[in-house]
């Protein structure tokens, strides 16, 4: 991905890109082409989004750790002082919450707890993440999910009304233009 493919908006991301290459994000097969190119695509639509570049940042590297839908981890947990080097504290951190999601458990809380209760994979700890958080994490939700349904009709078959249901409950918690992406890819289904 070249500078050119990137929003107007969106920050250069050619060194995260490079570290990004530097772990195999180019060559590890994922729908739409390679995880690296899946991951610009979320960072491009979260900028579109108007999302800030902590959160872009974070989109763009949410795979890192591996995340409970996608199993290969370009980093281990012992090098998150690498990734915050690279992309900041608080995107790290977005990252974090999002690998360590146990969507089992956090999923069927989200719009029906005032304040959902996170529960994390690789700890096995709960927490309560600030509302900011929860909405950076349900941003960077959406763009992955809606990217890998357009690239993936099976996927796109067996998961758009459930995802449509989930985003449907949290839609006040997304950015407006992230909803909108949502009826318009995912409306269908809801109605199947």
């Amino acid at each position: 991905m070249t500078s050119a493919d990137h929003p107007s908006n969106a920050p250069a991301w050619s060194h995260i890109e490079d570290f990004l290459r530097a772990h195999d994000a180019d060559r590890i097969p994922h729908p739409g082409g390679t995880l690296l190119a899946h991951l610009a695509r979320v960072a491009a639509l979260l900028a579109q989004w108007g999302t800030d570049s902590a959160v872009q940042a974070a989109g763009l590297c949410h795979a890192a750790y591996g995340t409970d839908g996608f199993d290969g981890a370009l980093l281990g947990l012992d090098e998150r002082a690498a990734l915050a080097e690279l992309v900041g504290d608080r995107a790290e951190a977005l990252v974090y919450l999002y690998a360590s999601c146990d969507r089992t458990a956090v999923y069927p809380r989200l719009g029906r707890d005032e304040r959902p209760l996170f529960h994390d994979r690789f700890t096995g700890n709960d927490h309560l993440p600030p509302e900011e958080d929860l909405r950076a994490f349900l941003a960077i939700t959406a763009a992955n999910e809606l990217d890998v349904l357009a690239h993936n009709a099976e996927l796109a078959d067996r998961y758009e009304p459930g995802l449509y249901e989930l985003f449907s409950r949290v839609r006040h918690l997304l950015p407006e233009a992230a909803w909108a992406v949502c009826v318009e890819q995912l409306g269908d289904s809801a109605r199947r």
